[in-house]
């Protein structure tokens, strides 16, 4: 897919606030300028208004969000196995994951977490659920390949700890269910032939991919960006306001996402099945 003309990266946030520190969002433009920082305080209905204008601009954007779209399926067959409510594909599951929390503000989702049902599945501080396995907990088939890229990927079922994903990837469920006919996300949706794609992103992946020691992840500073910046071949940024985790995460994320849009076989990962790509999805750049 050679003909985006622009891409974006948006490092989430399950913070249960109005506005999360956690949501940053980079701008680049087809060629080898820099990312922009789009510096606001975005809440997540901001960035739902901002990405629906996208959708109705028919803008060629290629649009990358820091986290998970479902839960593992593959391995036990169904998201939440001895629940009768439990979706079988994700579409269904964002609009589970909606419904049972639209009481929640801020498009968060608190009271799906503490479901009955829902809660039994997930590790969470002072309440393992007794449907949680031991250990790290259920993966799904593209975390298993992002190990192999040697990444160290958690489980969404896990709600604990700095490092957990799982409260971003349920709000974000609600607003991939407000966004559905209006702007898909691959590959539970087809390609479309013009206008704009949400996928997948691991942030932690560009890094990498950039020659970031695994270890260190994160850029806190302005001549680390600009070397990252530069390994996607990327022109030296603008000089922002902040260099937290969230902003060179988003910076860096578009950067890269402009140079694997272009990756034909990224398009069409070697494990992912059809059955896949409508329950547990995948992660863009993860062969």
């Amino acid at each position: 897919m050679d003909d985006f003309t622009d891409f974006i990266a948006i490092d989430w946030s399950g913070q249960a606030v109005e506005r999360p520190k956690g949501l940053a969002v980079a701008h680049a433009r087809a060629g080898t300028a820099a990312p922009e920082l789009i510096e606001r305080s975005w809440s997540r209905p901001d960035i739902l208004g901002w990405l629906e204008q996208i959708a109705a601009s028919k803008t060629r954007a290629l649009i990358g969000l820091d986290l998970s779209p479902a839960f593992p399926f593959d391995d036990e067959g169904a998201y939440f196995p001895g629940w009768e409510e439990s979706p079988t594909h994700g579409h269904a599951l964002w609009r589970l994951v909606d419904q049972l929390s639209e009481q929640d503000p801020h498009l968060a989702a608190t009271s799906f977490v503490t479901h009955p049902h829902a809660r039994r599945h997930f590790r969470q501080r002072g309440d393992c659920g007794d449907l949680f396995p031991p250990g790290r907990g259920r993966f799904r088939v593209c975390e298993h390949g992002q190990e192999q890229m040697r990444l160290s990927p958690y489980s969404c079922f896990n709600l604990v700890g700095a490092s957990q994903v799982g409260k971003s990837s349920l709000t974000g469920m609600r607003v991939l269910n407000r966004l559905r006919g209006t702007l898909g996300l691959w590959p539970f949706d087809p390609l479309p032939e013009t206008g704009p794609i949400l996928v997948e992103i691991y942030t932690t992946l560009a890094a990498r991919l950039a020659g970031m020691r695994k270890g260190i992840s994160k850029i806190r500073d302005p001549e680390t960006l600009d070397r990252m910046l530069a390994a996607f071949g990327s022109e030296p940024h603008a000089p922002l306001t902040r260099y937290d985790d969230h902003a060179t995460d988003a910076m860096l994320s578009a950067a890269g996402l402009r140079v694997a849009a272009e990756q034909r076989g990224l398009w069409t990962p070697s494990r992912l099945t059809p059955e896949l790509a409508r329950t547990e999805g995948w992660t863009f750049g993860v062969p």
